[in-house]
């Protein structure tokens, strides 16, 4: 459970749905396995962010984890109201 503010709690689950959700509207990329290769800290107002990701062959991997990141910073930051100080993207895999 995640504490966004006095009184405002999230599940894991429930944080685990937005980044994933908000990492794959970015054409070529999909979360690996997220119980496994993602986390979420969020500690007094501020969230830090890591995932691990399949990206589509032929996409350019910087300009995929760039798009993941700036969309995950953006669905945290608007949907659970934390400043995000940093979404750490890992290519993991090719699909």
């Amino acid at each position: 459970m995640k504490i966004l503010s006095p009184g405002v709690k999230v599940t894991d689950a429930v944080v685990t749905q937005i980044v994933v959700r908000a990492a794959e509207t970015v054409e070529g990329a999909r979360v690996r396995r997220p119980r496994r290769h993602l986390a979420v800290e969020l500690d007094g107002g501020e969230a830090r962010v890591e995932l691990e990701l399949a990206v589509s062959f032929g996409k350019v991997l910087p300009d995929v984890a760039h798009d993941v990141q700036e969309r995950v910073a953006a669905a945290l930051g608007t949907m659970c109201g934390v400043n995000v100080t940093a979404v750490d993207v890992s290519v993991e895999e090719l699909s």
